[in-house]
Formats: structure tokens, sequence, C-alpha cells
């Protein structure tokens, strides 16, 4: 026998599934931040300068090079932001569009950094000729790889490289991104902040009864 089942119920039911999957996802994740810390994870295309933001950010002395894939495997490093808070920030292989199968199963390891990210920092190269399309093409992986629902903070590099009005139509097409150079350290202060903001907060306020004796 063969049941015929409506496409919209089917979709609901999808729908519902992947709600409580990522539901799951942001307990688990609570649980481990309280343990572990926040997990940033700095994709994009590849040299765009996500190797170069690492060291900036934590003196990781990480390659770089401007070369496809100089990066094959996440590099793991942790650092504190101004608020004493501390997090796991990692590097990941370039992002290219329409990973075929092979190179999914090949970069796996980064692949599950990403997923596994608390927020993920988008670089994009304002120095392209098409950051636009730099953008949508690595959304499309994150599509891809399930990581399309974790919160991203887009970030702007190589501003030193361009002109005031190619950052005023970036600003334009990215009005919520920050704007760096992690070569010249210019916004980095600025991105650092934004990140302790943004990251997810586990504290829960409680309120306690405690008797005198136990002052």
């Amino acid at each position: 026998d063969i049941e015929f089942v409506d496409p919209a119920e089917m979709l609901n039911v999808i729908s519902e599934a992947t709600d409580t999957v990522r539901a799951a996802l942001a307990s688990s994740r609570t649980g481990r931040i309280l343990r572990e810390g926040a997990r940033v994870t700095i994709v994009g295309r590849p040299n765009v300068g996500k190797s170069s933001l690492l060291n900036r950010i934590t003196g990781a002395g990480v390659l770089v090079e401007d070369a496809l894939f100089a990066t094959l495997d996440p590099t793991v490093r942790k650092t504190n932001l101004a608020s004493g808070r501390t997090v796991t920030i990692s590097d990941t292989v370039g992002f290219v569009r329409h990973l075929p199968h092979q190179l999914v199963e090949a970069f796996k390891s980064t692949l599950e950094e990403v997923t596994s990210s608390d927020l993920i920092i988008h670089l994009v190269d304002g120095s392209d000729l098409d950051p636009s399309e730099q953008y949508k093409s690595v959304r499309e992986v994150f599509v891809e790889i399930g990581a399309d629902f974790i919160k991203e903070l887009i970030v702007i590099n190589k501003v030193d490289t361009i002109d005031d009005s190619k950052i005023m139509e970036l600003k334009r097409i990215f009005p919520e991104a920050i704007f760096i150079s992690a070569n010249q350290n210019i916004g980095i202060e600025e991105l650092l902040v934004t990140l302790d903001n943004e990251l997810p907060d586990p504290s829960q306020e409680i309120q306690l009864t405690i008797p005198y004796s136990r002052g």
C-alpha cells in the first residue's frame, strides 16, 4: 500500500523536527559555554585574511599565505575579552561555493568546527571586485553544511587598501558590518567589543534567601 502525504504537512513535520534539533543544540551549547567558554569561528573565501585576523586577535603565529587552501585544518586558540570571559577562536579553510563531496569529507574537521560555533565571524575582502557576491557564495556553503542558523558577525577586511567611496558603498550593502584591517590593526578594538557583546551569555539571575547565620 502507498500512503500519500500532503506536501504542506510534510514540510510542517520537517520544520518542527528542525526546531527541536536546534533547541537541543542551543541547550547543549549553554552547558558547554559554562564549562569551556564560547566558540568563535572565522570563515570566508580563500585569501580574505582569516589567518591574519586570528594572528591579530590571539597572537597565534599562524601561516599567512596568498594561496588557495593555505589553511587546511582548523587552528584553535584561546583569548580573553575585555569583560574577562575566555573564548576559543578558530581559523578555517577558505570556503568555496558548491563544495564537491570529496572536499566536504576532506575538510570535515574544519566544517565541524563551524557547525559547533556559538558565533561566526564572516570575513569579507573589501578590496574584492564583488564583495556582495563573495558574501553570498559563503552563505551558500553555510546552508550546505547546516551552519546557516548560527549567529553571524559580518566583518569587512582590508579597508586600508580601498578608498572612501568604496567604503561608503560597502557600508550601504552591509550596514551592520564592522570594518577592519587585520594587517594594519584598524578596527580590531571595535570588533572585540562587538564580539564580547554579541556572544551568548549563559549566566542566569537567581534570588537566594541566605540566613544571617550563614552570612
